[in-house]
């Protein structure tokens, strides 16, 4: 019965300047990600494109269609002619398989983008309800809240009846806003606070910091399987993760400054670190998941003392996000297991039992100065292994970054 998809992009529509690339854009990413499909075909305007299934399973397109962003909704589609006994006999064939209770109120909706149609949109679905109401049995009308309504599209490349919507992703096309670095632990934010940054158009790269023999290859392979659920949701389904060897670094925080100090000047490590792979990379911004309050490292005097060695733009997707709001998402889109599983990384290494925080910046570089820290960071640059990470071929490429200048 389902012939085909309809979707309506989302807030691109607002974009009005760059309208026509924002278009390509997501028509390829929706291609893209659907190319298993191969006797999908398809066809797009303006505001809307329609996907024929031609025999493909709809339910397995919209799982794919899922994780499109800057998608509206799609809707559920069967195609007739514009006669009024046709939609009639096709929306009677519809509610009936809708229809789960013996008796059930409903309502037809007509939008006659078809301007040469001779009747109003209320005309039209007046005459439609009048020939649908006495062949379906327990039926009756309702037009303010009804349990079920037939919705007529008119238009000058076809007539779609359907009953069911989904509400799609939101957001920007996917690579639009330029590009990002996230700041990926285990943990449930920062996969999280990577999704709303893809779901916004934002390209991104993961950096994960690791500190063996304190954290163990289980929590590497928890960063990896995180990484790899995002790039379900990355228009071209690869993201790249760049793991950094942090041991000597945080050994010599640990060994030289004051204990309460310790995740301050850390923090303030990896954003060195992270800046300069964005100068490298030509990345626009940095990417984190913290929220305002969560942890010591989180307050707002906290991410002022280590906003101070970067000028590169961080975005904190979630800083206002209550743990539960956070969670609700990380369960959505399959991370949730995964980050709870239990394997430490290197934010929860040396961590001491009361953190400053409300740092001071003066008594900070007094701290940092004891730590010798800029080799060391050279040094981890210098070392840092790449793992390319695929939705679709689901392998992965290590390889060794290119010597830093600092």
């Amino acid at each position: 019965m389902i012939s085909l998809i309809l979707v309506r992009y989302g807030e691109m529509t607002l974009k009005k300047k760059n309208y026509r690339q924002f278009l390509q854009m997501i028509n390829d990413n929706i291609k893209r990600k659907l190319r298993e499909f191969h006797k999908i075909k398809y066809f797009n305007t303006d505001y809307r494109f329609y996907i024929y299934l031609n025999g493909e399973d709809y339910q397995k397109v919209i799982e794919k269609l899922n994780t499109v962003s800057g998608l509206s909704s799609y809707s559920l589609c069967s195609e007739t002619s514009n006669n009024y006994d046709d939609i009639a006999k096709l929306g009677i064939k519809l509610i009936s398989e809708y229809k789960k209770t013996e008796r059930a109120s409903f309502k037809v909706e007509t939008n006659r983008a078809d301007k040469s149609y001779p009747a109003t949109s209320i005309e039209i679905s007046q005459e439609v309800a009048r020939r649908i109401l006495p062949n379906v049995s327990g039926l009756y009308v309702d037009v303010h809240n009804p349990d079920i309504t037939l919705n007529i599209d008119l238009r000058s490349e076809g007539t779609y009846l359907y009953v069911e919507t989904v509400k799609g992703l939101g957001g920007y096309p996917s690579g639009m806003a330029g590009s990002g670095i996230l700041m990926m632990s285990g943990g449930i934010d920062s996969p999280v606070s990577g999704f709303l940054a893809l779901k916004k158009g934002v390209n991104l790269k993961a950096l994960h910091f690791a500190s063996p023999p304190y954290t163990s290859d289980l929590a590497l392979q928890k960063v990896v399987d995180l990484t790899e659920v995002l790039t379900n949701y990355a228009s071209s389904g690869v993201i790249e993760l760049l793991v950094v060897p942090f041991t000597k670094i945080q050994d010599s925080i640990h060994n030289n400054a004051s204990n309460i100090y310790m995740v301050t000047l850390m923090r303030r490590a990896m954003y060195k670190i992270a800046s300069l792979i964005c100068k490298r990379d030509g990345i626009d911004v940095i990417i984190n998941g913290e929220s305002i309050g969560q942890v010591a490292s989180q307050t707002l005097e906290s991410m002022k003392v280590v906003n101070e060695v970067t000028n590169i733009p961080i975005i904190r997707p979630l800083a206002t996000f209550d743990k539960e709001e956070i969670v609700d998402i990380a369960r959505r889109i399959k991370t949730f297991d995964i980050s709870i599983r239990p394997y430490e990384d290197c934010c929860t290494v040396f961590v001491p039992e009361h953190p400053i925080i409300k740092p001071n910046l003066e008594l900070v570089l007094k701290e940092e100065a004891k730590c010798n820290l800029d080799d060391l960071i050279k040094e981890a640059l210098d070392n840092i292994e790449t793992i390319k990470l695929d939705s679709v071929h689901k392998y992965n490429v290590f390889s060794k970054n290119d010597e830093f200048d600092l």
